[in-house]
């Protein structure tokens, strides 16, 4: 018996890989989230609620309840993703898209892809469903280093691209005349913030499923503290929703312990109450 290779395994193999991926993965979903909140003025707009997340679990789900190789799954829940987003802004173009548009034609197609998943699981073997089941719900279960280089590969790309667009989403928020006056294209500059936002929640659901309400809850948050949102205070929410994953992922192994949640009820149970304490304050507001 080798104490120092049991050390090795549990905090080189299973504990920093899964620290790693939530705070990684946390920042995915927040920044994805102001992003999507900022340029649509809305807070109730984020990935998981306008089929983002659900576009990547019916691809993923299909894999899995098809016997699919797991191997593919990241790649199969980030095309999903991509294309639940690209079909989202298709189906809410009308001479441009407004953010309410955009809204109700996200959660109305979130709600189809919701439909989708559920037909595969009552089709399909249960040993089959009951793998696409245990990642729907969130996990950072059988976190890896090469989910960690996943993440932080992506993020090397997409967030110097969120802080290049931080300055022209500020201006889209003035509105599409004074845009338009101060020389942006906006709905190309629209379609680049969207795409952006997208991947980054693409990404993170890819590596650990459609763990929702980090994205909804997490820019609310910031935006209290750090206000209108600026490369630094993006920079913030993104490192606040590390935090905070980590966190929910803490409480999910040791709230039932030895029964281990996934992380994605916890954040479920956190955000679902606030999501309609927004909506009840956003309904009087309007």
């Amino acid at each position: 018996w080798d104490r120092n290779s049991e050390y090795d395994f549990v905090i080189n193999t299973l504990r920093f890989p899964r620290i790693t991926v939530a705070v990684l993965a946390g920042i995915c979903f927040a920044t994805s989230g102001a992003i999507f909140q900022s340029l649509i003025n809305n807070p109730l707009v984020s990935p998981d609620i306008i089929g983002v997340n659900n576009g990547a679990a019916v691809c993923a789900v299909i894999l899995l309840a098809t016997g699919g190789t797991v191997a593919y799954l990241p790649l199969a829940a980030f095309i999903g993703a991509v294309l639940a987003s690209a079909i989202v802004y298709v189906l809410s173009w009308k001479r441009g898209v407004s953010g309410s548009r955009l809204v109700l034609v996200g959660i109305g197609f979130n709600a189809l892809l919701g439909s989708v998943i559920t037909f595969i699981q009552v089709r399909y073997p249960i040993e089959r469903v009951m793998a696409a089941a245990r990642w729907q719900a969130g996990s950072l279960f059988g976190s890896s280093w090469e989910d960690a280089r996943t993440l932080s590969i992506g993020l090397a790309i997409l967030l110097p691209s969120a802080f290049f667009l931080i300055h022209r989403l500020r201006l889209l928020q003035l509105g599409d005349e004074a845009s338009v006056a101060l020389g942006l294209s906006v709905e190309r500059d629209r379609f680049a913030l969207l795409t952006v936002g997208a991947s980054l929640a693409a990404i993170a659901v890819a590596v650990i499923g459609p763990l929702g309400f980090v994205a909804l809850l997490v820019p609310q948050i910031a935006r209290t503290v750090v206000g209108t949102l600026t490369a630094g205070s993006l920079l913030f929410t993104g490192l606040l929703g590390g935090v905070f994953l980590l966190g929910a992922d803490i409480v999910a192994q040791r709230l039932f312990a030895p029964v281990t949640l996934p992380a994605g009820i916890v954040t479920a149970a956190i955000g679902a109450p606030y999501f309609l304490l927004i909506l009840v304050r956003y309904n009087r507001e309007t």
